[in-house]
């Protein structure tokens, strides 16, 4: 796993700014090279802003969207189209404004589906299963880009702390109970993130200052689920400077005045 590098921002909004830029850009090297690129999607206030960031973009036409796989790191078990599902968020924030092809847009089923919510993250492993290639050396594609957002108790996807979804080595897992409603959600487990070949923690927020540094020290994963969320070859916690509050000054590097 890949040491983390600290950005920080001034704000959420040049926060959400900087990271649409920065997705475009990563989107765009990697197709660049390999025709065609995986992001997996978060939710969260700063997670959507990021979304309408790039949709506003002049440069998201760079980005070829027909040769892209969107996939979330997590969901919230509700009907199709439910406000709260993170799945309806991004595509009002940005996946209906662009010509993606609907089979390569990854979602987690609801109980509209007829699934349990066992069933739907086992429906969402076999997707991973079948989008896996050799060179990946496992159970789910490794992702080029996978962003994921952090609450104040330093949960990611829908992996809370103490949580037995920590233990996880399944790709996808239902999580029941949640601290945060809905109580039943469907979220991608640790393993599977840290295969990604990027790993983005985007945070806002004075809030969430304890977390981040905690997540950056040598706190384990059981007790802040984000010192988990590491890529493969690189892993990026893209802060704005109030969630930076509390690391050390000679971590993280100002990107934006």
């Amino acid at each position: 796993m890949s040491v983390p590098t600290v950005i920080i921002h001034r704000d959420a909004d040049m926060l959400a700014k900087a990271v649409a830029a920065r997705v475009i850009t990563g989107l765009v090297d990697v197709q660049s090279s390999r025709g065609s690129a995986s992001l997996v999607l978060t939710g969260g206030t700063v997670g959507i802003a990021t979304l309408a960031e790039i949709a506003a973009s002049p440069a998201r036409d760079a980005i070829d969207w027909r040769h892209l796989d969107i996939w979330w790191g997590d969901e919230r078990f509700l009907p199709s189209g439910d406000p709260e599902r993170n799945e309806t968020g991004a595509r009002a924030a940005l996946l209906d404004q662009v010509d993606l092809d609907p089979a390569r847009v990854h979602v987690m089923r609801g109980p509209d589906s007829g699934m349990t919510a066992e069933e739907s993250a086992d429906a969402y492993a076999e997707k991973l299963h079948r989008a896996a290639l050799p060179e990946d050396h496992g159970p789910a594609p490794s992702f080029d880009i996978l962003l994921l957002g952090m609450g104040p108790d330093g949960h990611v996807a829908s992996l809370f702390p103490g949580m037995p979804a920590l233990y996880e080595t399944r790709p996808v897992v239902a999580v029941h109970g949640s601290p945060k409603p809905p109580p039943t959600r469907i979220s991608l487990t640790l393993p599977v993130i840290q295969a990604a070949r990027e790993v983005w923690v985007v945070a806002a927020g004075a809030e969430k200052a304890s977390a981040v540094r905690l997540a950056l020290s040598d706190t384990g994963p059981v007790q802040i689920p984000a010192a988990g969320a590491r890529g493969r070859q690189r892993t990026l916690f893209l802060l704005d400077r109030a969630a930076a509050a509390k690391i050390p000054a000679s971590l993280g590097r100002i990107s934006s005045p």
